[in-house]
């Protein structure tokens, strides 16, 4: 049987292994309660905004930092590594010149682009070599535009022609949302139809009481913006027994109208001519021929008739220009007769 001395001795050497190996599992095994975490200061980024990763729970004795492109650890996707005891940054094959690692591990992207989206991988080495690795995304979007409303058919007929309206412009990862009368459509009805995505909405059966406004609203995690309003011109289609009656006289008067302008202007264009017709072969009055000694007419002979008018004065000046020889025949044999 052993001493109660020798006893004591073996179970001190027992306890001191036990607490050997588990100050060794402490060592190696990394903390389950300080894990390597990342926060990523604006998860949903806009196109051209500065975006930081920031880590917490660091090991310690950390000796390298090291980001990387994507899901996993891939030397080919290396953006950038900070190496604590030199201060030194390597670059690698993903550096665009927009990274910057800072010596608590921590990276800031600067004016994202769309092209920025995605996975970015950290691993923490530290001196007895042990590595911890996390994983954090980013989210890149853009800056939308204001949208705008177009409409097959601004001015329908009621209940006859159906309208679609578009939001315009179409964007990637973006939420459409319609309102009419300043209230929003969130589901289709009997008269209401939206597309899958949103973007397009139709009317079909149009009504005197659907003029509208209509807004489109675009929006996604970073921005939102809504258009301008839009109105319809709905008609009836129906024309009544009085405006059709009114329509009827309108078209019976102008033809009536015209009708008379027409006749008058013949008439007109037929007396001018005949006038002219007749002014051309009316008898003509002529001045007695002068006397002369001896021969002279009587003053019996001389007419009482009154003198012509200033219209007998155009023909005798025209048989002036255009003599006319029946004339000179009548004069010629009244001088014989005077021998």
């Amino acid at each position: 049987m052993e001493p109660p001395s020798a006893l004591s001795q073996r179970g001190s050497v027992h306890w001191q292994g036990f607490l050997l190996a588990a100050s060794l599992l402490n060592f190696w095994s990394p903390s389950t309660t300080a894990k390597l975490t990342l926060e990523l200061m604006l998860p949903n980024a806009a196109e051209g905004k500065d975006v930081l990763f920031l880590v917490h729970n660091r090991p310690g004795n950390t000796a390298q930092y090291a980001w990387y492109k994507g899901g996993r650890v891939d030397s080919r996707h290396q953006i950038a590594s900070y190496l604590i005891n030199t201060q030194r940054t390597v670059i690698g094959p993903a550096y665009s010149g927009r990274e910057t690692v800072y010596s608590n591990g921590s990276l800031l992207v600067q004016k994202v682009t769309l092209n920025d989206t995605g996975n970015y991988t950290l691993r923490a080495i530290n001196i007895p070599f042990r590595t911890a690795e996390v994983t954090g995304q980013l989210r890149v979007y853009p800056e939308l535009p204001k949208p705008n409303v177009v409409s097959n058919n601004s001015n329908p007929v009621e209940h006859k022609d159906p309208v679609v309206f578009t939001c315009e412009p179409e964007t990637q990862d973006t939420t459409y949302l319609w309102l009419i009368n300043s209230q929003s459509v969130i589901q289709n009805s009997p008269t209401l139809e939206l597309s899958k995505d949103n973007r397009t909405l139709m009317l079909l059966h149009v009504t005197r009481n659907d003029t509208g406004p209509y807004e489109c609203e675009s929006r996604n995690p970073v921005s939102a913006s809504r258009s301008e309003p839009l109105y319809l011109n709905v008609s009836s289609g129906k024309s009544s027994p009085g405006s059709f009656l009114w329509n009827l006289a309108g078209i019976v008067i102008g033809v009536l109208v015209g009708v008379v302008l027409a006749a008058a202007l013949g008439c007109f264009l037929f007396l001018r001519r005949t006038r002219r017709d007749s002014g051309l072969h009316e008898p003509r009055e002529h001045w007695p021929p002068a006397s002369t000694p001896g021969h002279g007419p009587s003053s019996n002979s001389i007419s009482q008739d009154p003198l012509p008018g200033p219209k007998t004065v155009v023909p005798i000046y025209e048989e002036l220009l255009k003599p006319n020889t029946d004339i000179y025949c009548r004069i010629v044999p009244k001088a014989d007769m005077a021998y």
